[in-house]
């Protein structure tokens, strides 16, 4: 059948599974996020504050810290050198808060020191954001024109870079991670049994990047399966 693809399609199922694991993943970190937001910490440091001591102890000084609109939508930009803090973060006192600004100064960490993972990661982002966004075209045009059936290939070969994407994320973000609580464990911006939460919260939000790489294999397992070894 070679429009397989349009009519029923069993492999679509592959893609459900995706959706559904990230939206149990972004549940479960969105869940854990709102405990630990109404739980201060008993050192009244804003998350803010804390992270602007965390780079002043690791010797960074270029990177600025900006109050960004969203909900978790906190960030380091690399190019910008700028740590950016979203609505629930940014001036808040809350374990949660304190936990997330602390796993972002560990991606500027690991920028300053040129962690690895992270410059492949840098180098990749271009690349798989053009591979997101031509793959389905060019897989579609080679459908309907079999004369140039060949930009099916093409197309799988560049969403295959989204993958490879999701798999570098993974150790960006538990390094991130592992270096934030490190930090937080001997600092004593949060007490020792405020730790917990922090942690809870830091491992719901790497669930996230899990689910997204797993959902991606299944999206490129489903264009193998469809397409890989068609046949004119």
């Amino acid at each position: 059948m070679p429009y397989y693809g349009f009519y029923f399609d069993p492999t679509y199922l592959l893609v459900l599974i995706g959706v559904v694991l990230c939206m149990i993943a972004s549940a479960r970190v969105k869940t854990t996020y709102k405990k630990y937001e109404k739980v201060g910490s008993r050192s009244g440091y804003t998350a803010d504050q804390v992270a602007y001591m965390i780079l002043r102890n690791a010797g960074i000084t270029d990177v600025s810290i900006h109050h960004i609109s969203g909900d978790l939508t906190d960030n380091y930009n690399p190019k910008e050198h700028t740590l950016n803090l979203s609505d629930s973060v940014y001036g808040s006192r809350s374990i949660a808060a304190i936990g997330v600004a602390a796993h972002e100064c560990g991606h500027a960490i690991q920028h300053a020191n040129a962690y690895a993972p992270l410059t492949i990661r840098s180098a990749i982002i271009p690349a798989a954001n053009i591979g997101s966004a031509i793959s389905w075209p060019l897989i579609l045009i080679g459908l309907l024109i079999p004369r140039v059936d060949y930009l099916i290939t093409l197309g799988i070969i560049l969403f295959s870079l989204v993958v490879v994407l999701q798999f570098v994320t993974l150790p960006v973000e538990f390094n991130a991670s592992r270096r934030a609580m490190a930090i937080l464990e001997g600092s004593g911006y949060l007490y020792p049994d405020e730790l917990k939460g922090a942690r809870s919260v830091l491992t719901a939000a790497a669930m996230t990047y899990v689910a997204a790489m797993v959902s991606a294999s299944l999206q490129l397992l489903r264009l193998v399966l469809l397409f890989g070894n068609r046949r004119r």
